[in-house]
């Protein structure tokens, strides 16, 4: 690492924002995941702080994207798969640009509306204005190849292939961004910057380099308690899984990659990072696969907050873990607060950057005791559910969720986390389902969510 004078802070910190796809919170080695290896982002929540109960509020690539960077749910910007990120929705590029930020974003996008049956996403070009309003834009619409990864935009004739594996070369490409920030930085001529480094692994094919591959025996993973004792389900999650780890394992490397680049350029002490995922995987967990159900291995993500910046000699410490359900509704706003940005009304999330910097104010009216969350528009696919539901998960360790047909699961998480016990329809439970019927209702309303809520049955 770099030699640094006395800590100190800009009001205007360079941001961040790296995040895979479709990694389940528990595939990490600080959460206790014996499979997998991740020291890079072990790291990085040792020395910050780990959302440990962080919430994907829409377990779906695009409808989760959306709410990423407008701070709105699913129902006000992008409500389901292949739907484009309405053009006049502002993004969270516009509050940073106007306070002096430059904006930029890598990777994995899926907000144009692209459908794959009318060809492969990775040649569906995005115009500059279909964006997002960064200044500087380079990646794909949507791609499942990631030996076989495609960009155009900001510099680019046309569309240039990744010439090895999507996660290296994109991070290649993020270093020498990197790399110009800290020569205009040693020039005096740079500004704070926000970039997004968004990667499609380890989302299937669930492949990565030989060197990650060759980490994981799939007959040797030990599979969650909740994966049920059935031949074909558990050949598929162990086969899976391998290449699963291996990706993130890969991902983790690069991370620390990132990492080593800004000590290098001297803009480790000034950048914070955020390391999150769009969603989870179930492998197999109740015999089912993929995603888009309220499920904890669907819908349960990592976010981390960290980074070399002086907030406040957390290194080498345990794991600074904090109860607060952050929604993907509240990345933005909390990503603006960080850098001592007000976030726009219209953002409908909780600022929760005061969890990292106790500089920043809290929440007049606290953090929520609950998340909220959707699928607005069913995939359809194989292992999805096939209509909407609405669910919230408490801070005090409740999860219920139901569909319009009426209540669908009850889980005590504090007694049961791997969630074998559905309780939705248990007499003894009811006062507990009619408490959350009613303050799931509530979100409802105060989201102006148009789904049908049902009677509580």
């Amino acid at each position: 690492m770099s030699e640094h004078s006395e800590p100190s802070l800009s009001d205007q910190p360079n941001l961040i924002w790296i995040f895979g796809d479709q990694h389940r919170a528990q595939a990490l080695s600080c959460h206790g995941d014996p499979n997998v290896h991740t020291p890079n982002i072990d790291r990085l929540a040792h020395e910050g702080i780990d959302f440990a109960n962080a919430v994907s509020g829409t377990p779906l690539c695009t409808p989760f994207r959306g709410s990423l960077l407008t701070g709105q749910y699913p129902h006000k910007a992008t409500p389901g798969h292949e739907i484009p990120l309405p053009s006049d929705v502002p993004t969270i590029a516009e509050p940073f640009k106007a306070a002096g930020y430059r904006t930029s974003y890598f990777g994995k996008w899926h907000l144009d509306g692209h459908k794959e049956r009318n060809g492969r996403g990775a040649f569906h070009e995005i115009p500059p204005e279909r964006r997002g309003g960064f200044d500087d834009w380079v990646g794909y619409e949507n791609n499942n190849s990631p030996w076989d990864s495609w960009v155009h935009g900001t510099g680019i004739d046309g569309f240039e292939h990744l010439d090895g594996f999507e996660s290296d070369v994109l991070t290649d490409r993020f270093i020498e961004y990197l790399k110009d920030r800290g020569r205009e930085k040693k020039e005096n001529k740079g500004k704070p910057f926000f970039a997004s480094l968004s990667v499609q692994p380890p989302h299937d094919p669930y492949v990565a380099p030989a060197e990650w591959m060759g980490r994981h025996n799939p007959a040797q993973l030990q599979l969650r308690r909740n994966v049920p004792p059935i031949p074909s389900v558990e050949d598929k999650a162990r086969c899976d899984l391998a290449g699963y780890y291996g990706a993130i394992e890969n991902l983790d490397w690069n991370l620390g990659r990132i990492r080593q680049c800004l000590s290098e350029q001297d803009l480790d002490r000034e950048t914070v990072i955020i390391f999150f995922s769009d969603h989870g995987d179930m492998h197999g967990s109740h015999g089912l696969f993929k995603k888009t159900n309220p499920m904890e291995e669907s819908m349960r993500i990592p976010f981390i907050i960290g980074g070399e910046v002086p907030y406040y000699g957390r290194k080498g410490r345990s794991i600074s873990s904090v109860p607060h359900l952050i929604n993907h509704v509240d990345i933005a706003p909390t990503s603006l607060g960080l850098c001592g940005i007000t976030p726009p009304s219209e953002m409908m999330g909780t600022d929760y950057s005061s969890c990292f910097n106790p500089n920043r104010p809290a929440p007049a009216e606290g953090f929520p005791d609950s998340a909220f969350a959707q699928l607005v528009v069913p995939t359809c696919h194989g292992e999805s559910p096939d209509r909407s539901w609405r669910c919230i998960v408490t801070t005090d360790g409740w999860k219920y969720a139901v569909t319009e047909n009426g209540p669908w699961l009850l889980y005590d998480l504090k007694e049961d986390p791997n969630e074998l016990r559905n309780l939705a329809f248990a007499s003894n439970w009811r006062k507990n389902r009619s408490d959350l019927h009613e303050r799931l209702a509530n979100w409802i309303k105060k989201t102006d969510d148009p789904f049908n809520m049902p009677a509580e049955a």
